[in-house]
């Protein structure tokens, strides 16, 4: 059994469905990813994609961002790395933004190369379920071996049968 990496990019601030939070849908559900796995014994790592220029507070103007990212196909900058090499298991998750990834998610994607690490994607939407983008992640995440992934309402990952998936989730995966 190797080690563990739950990486992940997550918006706080006004969100679709569940109002101003504190801490994002993408955010709470791969925190209780790394709980059940740390409870189960697991060396476990984190990395939050951090975005050099944060996101606006306020939805509409997050909106109006992101859609000006995806029109313009922009690659927004993050803080920090981290080396996928010394993990042999990635959780990998990320909202749904208007029916596709948040292009902070394409850079991050682009700029690594994978080696035969099981890929597990998640996300958070509210409504239209993975759009698609599990594929999307297979085919960027150059060398990773893409697992099945999960997709679940943003409004349900802060409640507890979002935890009961996130343990699900971790259990499922083949590490």
């Amino acid at each position: 059994m190797g080690k563990v990496l739950v990486c992940y990019f997550s918006r706080a601030d006004e969100n679709y469905s569940v109002g101003k939070v504190e801490v994002g849908n993408t955010e709470i559900f791969a925190k209780n990813i790394i709980e059940k796995l740390k409870a189960d014994g697991r060396e476990v790592d984190e990395f939050k994609i951090v975005p050099v220029v944060p996101y606006p507070e306020g939805y509409d103007d997050c909106v109006a961002k992101a859609t000006e990212e995806r029109t313009m196909q922009e690659r927004p900058e993050y803080q920090g790395d981290v080396n996928l090499d010394d993990y042999s298991t990635i959780f990998f998750g990320y909202p749904i933004w208007w029916g596709d990834m948040p292009m902070i998610i394409y850079n991050f994607l682009e700029k690594h190369t994978f080696n035969g690490q099981n890929l597990y994607p998640f996300c958070t939407h509210e409504g239209s379920g993975e759009s698609g983008t599990f594929t999307t992640v297979g085919n960027l995440a150059v060398g990773a071996m893409r697992q099945e992934g999960l997709a679940i309402e943003g409004k349900l990952a802060r409640q507890d049968g979002g935890k009961k998936q996130a343990e699900y989730f971790a259990d499922q995966a083949a590490i």
